[in-house]
């Protein structure tokens, strides 16, 4: 194992979770209800909200695969890498611009911040097996979650501290101090993306001399790849699982703040909540990358979704800070090792040469599942006034997973990758 590859690689993990935890998960759900928006308009907010997720997801999904393809011919992953890592950075800063009441230019900049957060990831991912051997894909995924995690809640426990008590550092008042929290997220961002453009090269394919050739030839290869994810069967099935139990996961990452402040909990007990979620997820994501070992990867994954269902079902009874920061517990333990273990048995069954692409119908159907899950959420709550019924609609979601994941033969799978390898 390349140890400065590998931790080159990890740490854009460490990166961008800053944004997953400060501006996703944590103060833009608060901020987007209680001064953005009309604070009187609870449920209203949380549609908003989760249309906005949704629609980012929703463009992401759509130029995944396309830039895969590409990136896998003119060897641009580490560009594009770049390219939409630059965006998200941009974006993220510029919400310290956005006023009091201007909620459609916040929700604008968000979505272009998921842009170039999910985007990136594209590539990010893409890059694993050229950094990992097959026997060391789970170790190295559960790494850079783990990374992620410590790192993501390193910068959200110094934002908290900032929003808390913002004479410390020097600020006016708790509304300036998450204002500048947004322009922290862009520099630590920035930062630590700097090692894996350094020391992280990429294998050149020369195949093609230009961007437009590259990219007339990855339209006609994204067709033809399509065409053999339609008979692979073994992977149609890995793809449709992850959509669905993925779409619980995501839906509960992107929306746990929102629907905790809508059931009346307060934004002090929802950071709270954040900060054991990712100090929890750090060790949790290595331990299951050993208990995943232990049972077998897709079976630890079947333990992580029986988990999320029965928490999630919990939810629905919450009427104390006890019962949420045990759900947040619950989440700690199984979020960032489903995520690892997901993608790393997805590098198992994609073909040496087709890494780009592939991942790009992978994170497709992962943004796709973000499209679904948020608004479902946000127009349940919205139709029965109700975000305890809402939460209901996600356990079906993840127990459509469970079952297709159960139907997915591995062993199979990464004999036909290699039958497909170029």
């Amino acid at each position: 194992m390349d140890k400065k590859k590998v931790i080159s690689w990890a740490l854009y993990d460490w990166a961008n979770s800053a944004f997953a935890t400060t501006v996703m998960a944590g103060f833009f759900p608060i901020f987007f209800e209680r001064y953005w928006s009309d604070p009187d308009m609870i449920d209203e907010s949380t549609f908003y909200l989760g249309l906005s997720n949704s629609i980012g997801a929703l463009i992401v999904a759509a130029l995944a695969p396309f830039l895969g393809a590409i990136s896998d011919k003119i060897s641009l992953k580490k560009k594009f890498l770049f390219f939409f890592a630059f965006l998200g950075i941009l974006s993220t800063s510029l919400l310290w611009f956005v006023e009091q009441g201007e909620w459609e230019l916040a929700a604008f900049l968000y979505v272009l911040g998921c842009i170039g957060f999910a985007s990136g990831n594209v590539f990010y991912d893409s890059l694993l097996p050229s950094v990992a051997k097959k026997k060391e894909l789970d170790f190295v995924s559960s790494l850079g979650y783990g990374l992620g995690y410590i790192g993501g809640g390193i910068l959200f426990a110094v934002n908290v501290f900032m929003y808390q008590k913002p004479e410390w550092f020097g600020i006016q008042d708790s509304t300036t101090a998450i204002r500048l929290s947004f322009v922290s997220v862009s520099i630590w961002w920035a930062i630590f993306s700097i090692p894996i453009f350094i020391f992280l090269p990429e294998k050149k394919s020369g195949k093609y001399d230009s961007i437009l050739t590259a990219t007339l030839i990855g339209w006609s290869q994204l067709k033809s790849t399509f065409r053999q994810i339609k008979k692979m069967k073994i992977m149609m099935t890995f793809l449709l699982a992850y959509w669905l139990y993925m779409d619980g996961v995501d839906t509960i990452v992107r929306m746990a703040v929102k629907v905790g402040s809508s059931m009346g909990f307060e934004p002090s007990d929802m950071i709270i909540a954040l900060i054991m979620v990712q100090f929890i997820g750090f060790p949790a994501a290595l331990v299951f990358n050993w208990f995943s070992s232990k049972i077998s990867p897709k079976n630890a994954i079947l333990v992580a979704i029986f988990f999320y269902s029965i928490g999630t079902s919990l939810a629905y009874f919450m009427t104390s800070k006890i019962h949420f920061f045990m759900l947040a517990g619950m989440i700690g333990l199984f979020q960032g090792g489903i995520q690892a273990i997901s993608r790393s048995l997805f590098a198992r069954l994609v073909p040496k040469g087709k890494e780009g692409e592939f991942f790009g119908f992978f994170n497709m159907l992962g943004k796709f599942s973000a499209v679904m899950g948020p608004i479902l959420l946000g127009s349940i709550t919205l139709l029965t006034g109700s975000v305890r019924i809402a939460l209901l609609s996600i356990v079906v979601l993840f127990v459509l997973g469970a079952l297709m994941l159960y139907r997915v033969d591995f062993v199979e799978g990464e004999k036909l990758a290699k039958q497909m390898s170029v």
